[in-house]
């Protein structure tokens, strides 16, 4: 009989905070939901006729209510104002005091976890088993309309085992998003998918570089159009063109800010309505170096895509599209470093099993190799990835989710072998970490979910979701986990 494994409380719990508010540009009318157009012009119209004590009680009650919970409070209205001047009457001159009024009444709060913070992974900033461990914990925030961002913790594994999570700063903020490079690969096969590979599509990016700016896209574009007598589609594919170079983009916060305070919000078209499940993981290149790279799914309200984050200091990021086979749906997970000269992923795009998938480009996956499919009755629904593979002596360790009756998600996990991870080793024959009966209420019932754990020595450190709605976390023993393991060909009789 296999040995059970002892999965370890640490007793943090994260919950939604309600006080956790960014500030954003709103334009009455313009909500998600809800007929009508913008009532821009009439608002600016109220702003200009009120008189100047009004204006000046206003602001006062605004600087009163709202300067310590953001900062640089004015730059933003400023910033705002600027974004809505064209609605003014031409010539019309503004006292600095109602331009700020007219900022502020274009601006609104956005509560990034107002319903629900879950769905973490977890990354080490330091490698050095002889001294505590540094991590960064990534989150989702939920807030209204079931919009998702991507926010942060950090925290301390100690040399002792004992997990900590630091208080988070106190001015959740957002990025201004600037257009960012763009891959030639992505394109080519982005436009495949669409149908849209013909001569048009191959005269603009053969003549690209393989990383090419908007700059230098749009020069392509405009000779396209130049050509539209004696071509046909020129107007569908400079669209499509268009569309996916929206889809590249680059932020980055002032270094001053705590990385918990860092928020990335949805800027490119296809995540309007949320950046959801960033599967985190510590990249090591060839040369040493190291990145921190997320695929994460980006929603745009009826579709899904999955993204690329990168980043090497949790200060700027860019996001940019991935394409292929393995990049559909939900679920990629890269591996933390390559395979034989590859890229290695995992992915879930059947959306019920396990597959992996191997490239030269870490943005494409044009092909994969299914590796697991549902045999047990709490993963009969579905199975998935929990993030990146963990390398341990004996193995790519692999934490898995299952979904079984009445929709209750568990966490599992496989075992792959190091040189050949397309081969399943072994597998655990029943979950490691279920929602009890004192743990599974909330905005989701009954799930427990992880988008990533981290080794420390010979323990995993678990970061996992309650009921999609706060963040808990667990530890427990590799080597137990590992023994526990029913291997695959006694597993197959």
């Amino acid at each position: 009989m296999k040995p059970a494994v002892r999965v370890n409380d640490t007793g943090i719990e994260i919950n939604p905070d309600r006080a956790r508010v960014i500030i954003k540009f709103f334009v009455p009318g313009l909500e998600d939901t809800g007929p009508g157009d913008s009532r821009a012009t009439s608002v600016v119209e109220r702003i200009l006729a009120l008189d100047t004590p009004a204006v000046t009680e206003a602001m006062s009650d605004i600087e009163a209510r709202f300067s310590g919970r953001h900062r640089e409070l004015d730059a933003t209205f400023a910033r705002h104002a600027e974004m809505i001047a064209s609605r003014l009457p031409d010539g019309h001159e503004i006292s600095p005091e109602r331009l700020l009024l007219l900022g502020a009444s274009f601006t609104h709060e956005f509560a990034i976890e107002a319903a629900a913070v879950c769905n973490p992974s977890i990354v080490l900033l330091t490698d050095d088993d002889a001294a505590d461990a540094s991590f960064v914990l990534s989150v989702r925030g939920i807030g209204e309309g079931h919009r998702s961002s991507i926010g942060f913790r950090t925290g301390t594994i100690s040399l002792d085992g004992m997990v900590s999570i630091d208080k988070p700063g106190q001015f959740p903020q957002t990025a201004m998003p600037t257009p960012g490079d763009h891959h030639r690969s992505v394109f080519k096969a982005k436009l495949s998918d669409r149908n849209d590979d013909d001569e048009n599509a191959a005269d603009v990016l053969d003549l690209l570089p393989p990383i090419f700016s908007n700059a230098e896209l749009d020069e392509r574009i405009d000779e396209l159009a130049g050509q539209e007598a004696t071509r046909r589609h020129t107007s569908r594919t400079i669209a499509n063109l268009r569309d996916l170079a929206r889809s590249s983009y680059h932020v980055e916060f002032p270094a001053y800010t705590d990385i918990s305070e860092r928020v990335l919000w949805p800027n490119a078209p296809g995540e309007s309505h949320g950046m959801e499940d960033a599967r985190f993981v510590r990249f090591a290149h060839d040369d040493g170096s190291i990145s921190y790279y997320a695929t994460y799914t980006a929603f745009d309200g009826t579709h899904i895509r999955q993204q690329l984050l990168h980043t090497t200091d949790f200060v700027a990021f860019t996001s940019t599209s991935m394409a292929g086979a393995g990049a559909v749906g939900k679920g990629l997970a890269l591996f933390p470093r390559k395979i034989h000269g590859r890229y290695a992923a995992l992915s879930r795009a059947d959306r019920e099993s396990n597959s992996i998938a191997f490239s030269d480009d870490i943005r494409c996956w044009p092909t994969l190799q299914m590796i697991q499919t549902p045999e047990q009755s709490w993963e009969i629904l579905q199975l998935g990835n929990c993030g990146s593979p963990i390398e341990t002596d004996r193995g790519w360790l692999v934490l898995t989710h299952g979904v079984g009756p009445m929709r209750t998600y568990s966490i599992s996990a496989i075992l792959l072998d190091l040189d050949e991870p397309q081969h399943v080793l072994a597998r655990s024959s029943t979950p490691i970490i279920t929602p009890g009966t004192h743990r599974r209420d909330g905005y989701v019932p009954n799930v427990v979910y992880t988008c990533g754990a981290v080794a420390r020595q010979d323990m995993l450190v678990v970061p996992f979701g309650l009921a999609d709605q706060t963040i808990a976390v667990a530890t427990l023993s590799i080597t137990e986990l590992l023994d526990a393991m029913t291997p695959e060909a006694a597993h197959a009789l």
